[in-house]
């Protein structure tokens, strides 16, 4: 696996044309497409349908779970192809390479257009967003913790990192910083450590998830790095941006430009997010309104994004897995393509399923505001309370001392 902010050139896999309408309708065959409105109805009204065979996602939702009355059935998001139910004037929906993608309003959860939307596919670093959903709540940014040498063993051959080194003493805000700026996988695992071990929060990832509606996930390493049998899928990784948005501090990493990171010497360095519709760097145009949130890269997954952006007042959110043409950055031109088409089409196209289908409550909050110009350098990492003395001598403890402080402090994790 390559470092996130270093992705390979193209990979060579030949294309593989997409499919459009409220079912699998090739864009090649155009002459079929102005059937789509009158099969879609039909299609609609059919019982679900299994999941495409061999993709790894369960066969769809559970019995008496779904979205509210009026909108089509949780089961279609689990039909292959794509799917999109256009009104009269809607814009086309974008030809695109990726195995599986999804747009979203991040607002109402309403998902305006889809192609394999549940595949289950290997996340990469995109599975930060639920490691820090599952974590964040519970660490208080302004912790301070000197790293052991066993917090920083395991780290999987080619990670990426932000340069965590042991008997440095870090902040937590610090930690966040290198897991949402560089994807540090070093990072993740020392907050993993802090909040009870790597298995134990595998564990509290999975339940997160599961009291999200995202039911297509399976957590086997919490840094996103390739393991066996550790998938997501564009579905639920929306649902976890989406999450992401409303937690306001989450929000303020994953929109982030820039940031100072401690030093081995005592000093700093900057350190610059990898997500390019962010930053505008490598020749990708930085996305106008955009809000943040995690990219990723691994040999299995390929290349993998959640972004959202917010323009008039609408927040969407997109999730992109494993362009299969297009090079590096296509992951980014692909959900530029996703983000141009969703505010396009706004108000011309009626739901193809909720990202609310599969939870038993609803969301809180409201989503976050476009990223904002970079603050003044480590302006923003200051924490706004004090530290209490007894998380501080907990952390002296190592992770197992501030685990059982959490426990006792704040509880289990929120489970939304």
């Amino acid at each position: 696996m390559l470092p996130d902010g270093f992705p390979p050139g193209q990979r060579g896999v030949p294309d593989v044309p997409p499919y459009v309408c409220g079912m699998t309708i090739g864009f090649t065959s155009r002459a079929a497409a102005s059937s789509c409105a009158l099969c879609t109805a039909g299609l609609l009204a059919l019982a679900p349908a299994a999941a495409t065979a061999g993709t790894g996602a369960e066969p769809g939702p559970p019995p008496g779970t779904g979205p509210r009355a009026g909108a089509p059935p949780a089961s279609l998001l689990y039909r292959s192809g794509t799917h999109v139910r256009p009104r009269a004037g809607a814009p086309e929906v974008p030809e695109l390479s990726a195995k599986s993608w999804l747009v979203a309003d991040a607002g109402t959860g309403t998902v305006l257009a889809a192609h394999d939307a549940h595949r289950a596919l290997p996340p990469a670093s995109t599975l930060k967003t639920l490691f820090a959903l599952t974590v964040l709540p519970v660490l208080p940014a302004g912790v301070r913790h000197r790293v052991s040498e066993r917090e920083l063993k395991g780290i999987g051959a080619g990670s990426s990192l932000v340069g965590v080194a042991e008997d440095r003493t870090y902040r937590v805000s610090d930690l966040w910083n290198g897991v949402f700026l560089s994807s540090g996988n070093d990072a993740v695992h020392v907050l993993a450590a802090l909040s009870g071990g790597w298995r134990a929060t595998a564990e509290r990832m999975q339940a997160k998830a599961r009291a999200l509606g995202a039911r297509d996930t399976r957590v086997k390493s919490p840094d996103g790095y390739d393991a066996r049998g550790q998938v997501s899928s564009a579905f639920d990784l929306a649902v976890f941006g989406r999450a992401g948005l409303r937690n306001p501090e989450f929000a303020r990493y994953c929109s982030r430009v820039e940031a100072r990171f401690p030093g081995r010497d005592g000093g700093s360095y900057g350190i610059r997010n990898t997500n390019r519709l962010l930053t505008g760097a490598d020749g990708v145009e930085r996305y106008r309104g955009l809000v943040g949130v995690k990219n990723g890269y691994t040999s299995d997954a390929g290349h993998t994004l959640v972004a959202a952006a917010r323009r008039d007042g609408r927040t969407l959110v997109v999730t992109v897995m494993h362009p299969r043409s297009g090079g590096a950055h296509a992951v980014y031109e692909e959900a530029r393509s996703l983000l141009d088409w969703g505010f396009e089409a706004a108000g011309r196209v009626d739901p193809v399923g909720s990202l609310d289908a599969l939870r038993t409550r609803p969301l809180a909050g409201q989503p976050a505001e476009p990223a904002a110009a970079p603050a003044a350098r480590g302006a923003r990492d200051r924490p706004g309370r004090a530290v209490p003395w007894t998380i501080a001598g907990a952390a002296l403890l190592g992770g197992a001392g501030v685990a059982l402080y959490m426990r006792l402090r704040w509880g289990p994790v929120p489970t939304d």
